[in-house]
């Protein structure tokens, strides 16, 4: 029997590829987002011109992924809820953010134990996004 380890001192960032890797989710993520029908709604919350969009994603997803700090030494901490604050994030948004995105991940990410761990951490930030009013831990009092 073989086993497998894993160098856990490598980033996903330079398991999946490096930047290379996040260019081409985040490019199949907003062609999902323009061709899918279902994410009409979520598309028409963007701006026509998606290109700065997607740049900011790039250097977001590159430095959560445990690439270079770009993101953080130009804009600071993330804050992405506050950042989305003017946005009605629901559960319909949720899910078509998710739609987009697991059909990038599934474009472009060749590891399925990398795939998939993405998946469930990009679900659960997905999640955290939400500030509709049935959202339950926005019913803090």
């Amino acid at each position: 029997m073989t086993t497998t380890t894993i160098d856990h001192t490598v980033s996903i960032y330079d398991r999946i590829g490096g930047f290379d890797t996040v260019d081409r989710l985040v490019e199949t993520f907003y062609r999902n987002m323009d061709e899918l029908p279902e994410a009409r709604g979520i598309r028409a919350v963007h701006a026509d011109d998606l290109g700065p969009t997607r740049a900011i994603l790039k250097v977001y997803l590159a430095e959560w992924l445990g690439g270079p700090k770009d993101y953080s030494a130009k804009k600071g901490h993330p804050r992405l809820r506050m950042r989305h604050g003017h946005l009605r994030i629901g559960p319909a948004e949720r899910d078509a953010w998710m739609l987009c995105m697991n059909g990038a991940l599934d474009a472009t990410i060749k590891d399925v134990g990398i795939r998939e761990s993405l998946r469930e951490n990009l679900a659960k930030l997905a999640d955290w996004m939400r500030n509709d009013p049935d959202n339950a831990h926005d019913k803090r009092h």
